[in-house]
């Protein structure tokens, strides 16, 4: 069977994906791929006479159920016609499953994936590639947001921050969910979309340094997501890094299987996969005996548009934290939070590279 990739464009209101999607059709198009994509199916019946608003809660049940139903049966439509096509397929959608949940309680969603026959995990974590959440311009690039300057729109701006938070949470839990930033320069945010969507395509991509700084926490951190990540590194060839990540989030644990092949000074291969519980156990036996497993706790949360994640080490170093920021480019200046106290500068500097923290007796 052909290994077709079904990529997410998801995100908050005003993010850009109708943008991005078109660049995404020219791009892999342009590469030798047919693009199949997935049209948003929540504006199709809001154009149709649904109305989410409603105060109908049984008319608001069997639509949002109706809604569901549909996004699954046009993604399994499209994959079935894409493993007839002779060359290389991509299946986009915009927006996926688990969008539908981040507008309604969880008991709600609950009793709808249940009458439909499917679950939250089969959903958010099994169905899909990647998802890449594009940031909404609510936070961060608020002039791009309206145009109007009146009270309503503040209002908006707060719903739409409300919203973007929302669906980042639901889809929490996916192994390649990647959060993509607000950026000076749009032109940024839409490459940094097509670079990830490769990687899942298994497309060497330049290598790239996020910037990482040791800091210090003076406060709380608001809307962060937590979790505790064990990290083994496994005997691998020169050049290439193997790791096994066990990611555990309210009560569930993730197991993803990374690779990041070498291929020179400027350019990698990363592949990531989601594995089972019963395959990271045994894979677990081929850990390197030269460097030891690495706990720590991470929490992950957007500032000013800029998407970060904070790692506090426990194993097998403690006392450190480590922030990293994701998809902010060189000549971008770094928005550093009010509860976040800088130490120092580390980028680049190898010592702080995980898979060196993992050498024994370091």
């Amino acid at each position: 069977m052909k290994d077709i990739k079904k990529i997410v464009l998801t995100g908050g209101p005003c993010a850009g994906k109708t943008t991005a999607l078109v660049r995404v059709i020219e791009h892999f198009s342009s590469l030798g791929f047919k693009v199949f994509t997935i049209p948003e199916v929540p504006t199709l019946f809001s154009q149709a006479g649904m109305d989410y608003l409603t105060d109908n809660q049984a008319f608001f049940y069997e639509g949002e159920k109706a809604t569901l139903e549909m996004q699954l049966a046009l993604e399994d439509k499209f994959l079935k016609m894409a493993e007839q096509y002779h060359e290389p397929s991509l299946i986009v959608c915009d927006r996926g499953a688990m969008d539908i949940s981040a507008y309604m309680k969880p008991e709600l969603w609950e009793q709808i994936t249940k009458a439909v026959g499917t679950t939250t995990a089969e959903l958010r974590d099994r169905r899909y590639d990647a998802v890449l959440h594009l940031v909404s311009a609510a936070d961060g690039a608020e002039q791009f947001y309206t145009t109007t300057n009146n009270k309503q729109r503040t209002e908006g701006l707060e719903l739409a921050r409300l919203l973007d938070k929302k669906v980042i949470e639901a889809w929490t839990g996916h192994p390649h969910l990647r959060v993509i930033n607000n950026h000076e320069d749009f032109d940024n945010k839409l490459n940094r979309v097509l670079k990830e969507i490769s990687n899942v395509l298994g497309i060497p991509q330049p290598i790239d340094e996020e910037r990482k700084y040791i800091v210090e926490v003076v406060g709380d951190i608001p809307d962060s997501i937590d979790s505790e990540i064990t990290q083994t590194y496994l005997v691998a060839e020169p050049d290439c890094e193997v790791r096994l990540r066990k990611r555990a989030w309210q009560g569930k644990d993730v197991y993803v299987h990374t690779t990041k092949k070498k291929l020179s000074d400027k350019e990698q291969l990363e592949t990531e996969r989601q594995i089972n519980k019963n395959l990271y156990v045994s894979l677990l036996q081929q850990a390197d005996p030269y460097r030891q497993t690495i706990q720590k706790m991470r929490r992950s949360f957007i500032w000013k548009g800029q998407y970060f994640e904070l790692d506090t080490f426990q194993r097998p170093i403690s006392g450190l934290t480590i922030l990293e920021t994701k998809g902010v480019t060189q000549h971008e200046s770094v928005k550093f939070p009010p509860f976040l106290k800088v130490l120092e500068d580390i980028t680049g500097n190898t010592k702080y590279y995980n898979y060196n923290i993992a050498i024994k007796g370091r």
